[in-house]
């Protein structure tokens, strides 16, 4: 079977076989990207159809496609084998594959979708960090005159963004945290920790 699986008439569905593998390896080794958002621009409709509506992560949702392409293609090709005496000519079975495995993909990523555990993400917007507290990490943050800061997220990851106090009178010194209350593109205002109305309770 290995030696069949060779030869021309089953070269797709080997190289899909290949791909299926590396990305399991992948996976497995955790370089994995898994979740990776749809285009915006597609068809939600059509999104869901394929499995890719929920939150099945990209890359099992295309292990999935790959495996039932293979699937379907040596099927395809050990049908003819048995009825003709020959496999069919690649490219026929390559388009034959390729609406089968579409087919059996979009009810196997959807039943895969359900009894995953739901994707969670440690990635947030930048917006995200206005409310939360920060560190001078050096200098002293004045007006006109933004100190660095060190902001950690909800998820313990650490961010480092430029600093100014929220009010012209304030100073915000090397060590110091205040509390980010709002962004101008890339540089956040804070109210300094000294001030009662915005210290932790």
């Amino acid at each position: 079977m290995l030696t069949q699986f060779l030869t021309p008439a089953y070269l797709p569905f080997a190289v899909a076989f290949v791909i299926m593998a590396g990305i399991g390896l992948i996976e497995a080794i955790g370089l994995g990207v898994g979740q990776i958002e749809g285009d915006a621009n597609v068809d939600g409709g059509m999104l869901d159809w394929l499995g890719l509506g929920g939150e099945l992560p990209i890359l099992i949702w295309l292990t999935s496609l790959l495996g039932c392409f293979t699937l379907a293609g040596v099927v395809i090709q050990q049908g003819a084998t048995a009825i003709a005496g020959a496999p069919l000519h690649w490219g026929v079975a390559l388009g034959g594959a390729s609406v089968v495995g579409i087919i059996l993909n979009t009810l196997a990523a959807n039943g895969l979708a359900r009894v995953m555990p739901g994707f969670e993400t440690t990635v947030i917007s930048t917006d995200d960090l206005i409310g939360q507290r920060g560190t001078i990490l050096e200098g002293t943050a004045r007006r006109g005159s933004p100190a660095r800061a060190k902001i950690v997220d909800r998820h313990g990851q650490a961010h480092f963004v430029m600093l100014e106090p929220h009010d012209d009178a304030d100073e915000i010194q090397s060590g110091e945290t205040a509390l980010l209350v709002r962004r101008q593109d890339k540089l956040f205002f804070a109210v300094p920790d000294r001030s009662t109305l915005f210290r932790p309770i």
